[in-house]
């Protein structure tokens, strides 16, 4: 992230333009780069309180450590649902609805969901309501 701020209020707007993205984009150097301009620019008859980047530097390292452990969770989850979905192969699914029943040969990961590949070809999303029966 370039930070060309010439004045407190350039800062301001670079600081609200950033917000607005991705917090994954903001990274730590970004932010120090960004704590540097606030502090070349500001007023010099009123400079900011030192807590105040205190505060701001404790919170961003705060965010950053949060965003960390999600992504962690997320990698977790993930790992466990991959877990879960093989375990069913070579097992009988049924749809919620019962409409579609079969064994499962194999399973395929997507980002938003898991499918069964069942024997005869068809597929069948695994999720709620799904039953899941030894053959």
């Amino acid at each position: 992230m370039a930070v060309s701020a010439v004045n407190p209020a350039a800062a301001q707007a670079t600081s609200t333009s950033s917000s607005t993205t991705s917090l994954k984009s903001l990274n730590y150097d970004a932010f120090l780069q960004l704590l540097v301009t606030e502090m070349k620019n500001q007023d010099p008859t009123e400079p900011t309180d030192t807590s105040e980047y205190m505060a701001q530097l404790a919170s961003f390292a705060s965010v950053e450590q949060e965003i960390q452990t999600n992504s962690r969770l997320d990698q977790i989850l993930s790992s466990l649902a991959m877990t879960q979905a093989t375990g069913s192969i070579g097992k009988t699914v049924t749809s919620a609805d019962g409409s579609t029943s079969g064994v499962v040969s194999s399973v395929k990961f997507y980002a938003d969901s898991v499918k069964a590949i069942l024997q005869d070809g068809s597929e069948l999303t695994l999720g709620p309501g799904v039953t899941v029966s030894e053959t």
